[in-house]
């Protein structure tokens, strides 16, 4: 769906009637018209300004598809960054205090852009190198092969309370701490968007590359704006992972293609979408409160890790194990002859198929219960 740029926006509760939409129009246009902190991530994709002066051609004499549209010569580096200050002035505006900006681009541009962000009080917080394991080559053979791109992750200020999905990503890539290069194919394939047989936007991103960008900083729920949509890959992604979306393009062939690409896209269900978190911003929850909410009952044996050693819950929330009584955590320690202990982890109780699970288990349930933040 598309809309007309006049009278677009007047207030917050009105942005989000255009959640899901593609707004036809020039970006400078359309940005000052977006209210003051309405947003939660900027994703964007701008023009890399690379002012090609002929065409390139493959040693067989055949055309390579280069990023030749005219919509990506703005002019001299003066014209570019008349142009960037401009974008990125309104694209800090309308981000939310603890909102952030992901901007990607090549060696033709990204320089520029974050000497921009850093004079527009932008906070950057990594420079994120996509390596593309299978990248155009140097046709010509007068350079190296330009294998990747840099984004620039930024926050308006240095103080802000930004996401950052930190342990989903560490998940995410099988426990280890995720680094800030990032080795992604570029799009091919049934991904890459094709009209008659050529490719119908020269810059597609591969949605593996925004899935990364989305889940590491935003949630569901979160309103994410691309004042370059293009292909709509931001859409797409955007819309698979439950965050909101608008998009701003001027191309009414990309608009077409990118509505069709988004119709197609399922979301996932809430149960799919929940990450990893942190221990420490999970809710505090007390032994005790296992016990005031049936988890746990008086009465009941927990045992230690090897099933040798029982301990009986007491009413208050304490262990008793022969003329010893203590806490979960000052019990466990005791039994071990160690200074402490992680109770929750130490002792096990029995699940309802006979199995000897640590409480740590009941405590899970508890938070998804919602309880604990209740």
């Amino acid at each position: 769906m598309t809309g007309s740029p006049v009278g677009l926006i007047c207030d917050k509760d009105k942005i989000r009637d255009r959640i899901g939409q593609i707004i036809n129009g020039d970006c400078l246009e359309i940005l000052p018209r977006i209210p003051d902190g309405s947003v939660d991530l900027v994703f964007a994709d701008p023009p890399y300004n690379l002012r090609l002066k002929s065409q390139l051609h493959r040693p067989d004499d055949s055309k390579v598809n280069a990023v030749d549209d005219a919509w990506d010569n703005i002019g001299s580096h003066r014209d570019y960054d008349r142009f960037s200050h401009a974008w990125l002035q309104e694209a800090r505006r309308v981000l939310s205090d603890d909102g952030c900006l992901w901007v990607i681009g090549t060696y033709h541009n990204i320089y520029r852009l974050g000497a921009i962000l850093q004079d527009l009080g932008f906070w950057v917080l990594n420079d994120i190198i996509w390596i593309k394991n299978n990248p155009m080559p140097n046709f010509r053979g007068t350079r190296f092969t330009n294998a990747h791109e840099t984004l620039l992750w930024c926050t308006k200020s240095e103080t802000a309370s930004y996401t950052f999905n930190y342990q989903a990503m560490k998940t995410y890539n099988d426990d280890v701490q995720m680094r800030s290069d990032w080795t992604i194919p570029i799009c091919s394939g049934g991904e890459r968007l094709k009209v008659n047989g050529h490719k119908l936007h020269s810059t597609q991103k591969p949605e593996a590359l925004l899935q990364r960008v989305l889940l590491s900083s935003s949630n569901p729920g979160d309103l994410v704006l691309d004042p370059f949509f293009g292909s709509g890959t931001t859409g797409a992604v955007a819309k698979r992972l439950g965050r909101n979306w608008i998009g701003i393009e001027q191309d009414r062939r990309y608009i077409k293609a990118a509505q069709e690409r988004i119709a197609g896209i399922s979301a996932l269900d809430d149960d799919s979408l929940a990450v990893t978190r942190p221990k420490r911003r999970e809710p505090r929850v007390p032994f005790g409160a296992l016990i005031e909410h049936g988890y746990v009952s008086p009465g009941d044996s927990l045992m230690d890790p090897r099933g040798e050693v029982c301990a009986v819950v007491r009413i208050d929330g304490s262990l008793s194990l022969g003329n010893s009584q203590g806490s979960i955590h000052r019990l466990g320690a005791e039994v071990q002859g160690r200074e402490s202990c992680n109770g929750w982890t130490f002792w096990h109780v029995r699940d309802d198929c006979g199995a000897w699970k640590p409480i740590d288990h009941l405590r899970q349930q508890y938070r998804e219960s919602g309880i604990a933040s209740a």
